[in-house]
């Protein structure tokens, strides 16, 4: 899974480039990227901006929404790889592809939460007669009695009472990237007949 390996590998990156728990380390990419901010913004670095980013990132660790941005990228990454060698385009990424990676990635982080409160798993616990209810009990009967840690149903309901994890947001960055790359390389595709 491309997603989860730009996640794992995300912070590895950072440190690399010179982000660091400890700051900005000397003489790297990342110092050279710190100077030409602050030149141009007048002596200091913006927050919000892509050095101030990069650097929370490594200092505290990858926020939610870095996450989803690396899940994303990773994910369209091995998406459009894969839609290319399906169909032998080399030529590269058309521009309803492209659109598709961003908003099924998006999208799918957006819409996550809804869906799961949709379903039952809400932060009171879960929903009586749901979705979230019947998987609940099926689960409980499948093992005795109690619902497993770790399985499907604890995982949906603790996302659904604290909110979505690292992972959990990676999964689904990388799932709705890759079903927007899938379907927007399907329309580029398309495209080309009529």
């Amino acid at each position: 899974m491309t997603g989860a390996g730009a996640v794992a590998l995300a912070p590895l990156a950072l440190t690399a480039a010179g982000s660091t728990s400890a700051g900005i380390a000397a003489s790297s990419l990342a110092a050279s990227m710190m100077s030409s901010a602050a030149v141009a913004n007048g002596g200091g670095v913006a927050a919000g901006s892509l050095v101030a980013v990069l650097q929370s990132a490594g200092a505290a660790g990858m926020s939610t929404v870095v996450t989803a941005g690396a899940a994303s990228v990773g994910g369209a990454t091995g998406a459009i790889l894969g839609l290319f060698t399906i169909t032998g385009n080399t030529a590269g990424a058309g521009l309803f592809t492209i659109i598709g990676v961003t908003v099924g990635a998006a999208g799918a982080v957006a819409l996550a939460p809804l869906a799961l409160t949709a379903a039952g798993f809400t932060s009171a616990g879960i929903a009586a007669s749901s979705l979230a209810a019947s998987m609940m009990s099926s689960a409980a009967v499948a093992n005795g009695g109690g619902v497993a840690a770790g399985t499907l149903v604890a995982i949906l309901q603790s996302a659904g009472a604290a909110g979505m994890s690292t992972v959990v947001t990676a999964v689904a960055a990388s799932v709705g990237g890759a079903t927007g790359a899938i379907l927007g390389g399907a329309a580029d595709l398309l495209k080309t007949f009529f």
